[in-house]
């Protein structure tokens, strides 16, 4: 089954919530209907362990880490998964960012 939407889960620090926000407009990201710019967050807490060779930004090499970060989803049209990607990890802190997408059936029903 083909699907037209997407949503995303991202995970970032609070700290770079503007510039995200900034990024998923740039590409139409939370476009609904008549509306754009949608999108929601949550707080939430993280937790990872930088490997070697890693550079974190939170955190320390080998050590268990435990941060407060915001959980942002939005929906976006699936054949703008790529570029919105690129938008996000331009404007993202981490060297491995956590962006999940998942398949939607239908939004706004």
């Amino acid at each position: 089954m083909d699907y037209a939407y997407i949503k995303l889960e991202i995970f970032i620090p609070a700290s770079h919530l503007k510039a995200l926000q900034t990024a998923l407009q740039s590409v139409d990201a939370g476009h609904i209907g008549a509306y754009d710019c949608c999108m929601s967050y949550s707080p939430v807490v993280g937790t990872w362990r930088p490997l070697d060779g890693t550079q974190p930004y939170i955190g320390t090499v080998g050590e268990l880490c435990e941060s407060e970060e915001l959980k942002v989803e939005v929906n976006i049209r699936a054949e703008h998964l790529h570029r919105t990607i690129d938008a996000i990890r331009a404007v993202h802190p981490y060297e491995e960012p956590v962006i999940n997408a998942l398949p939607l059936l239908a939004i706004g029903i």
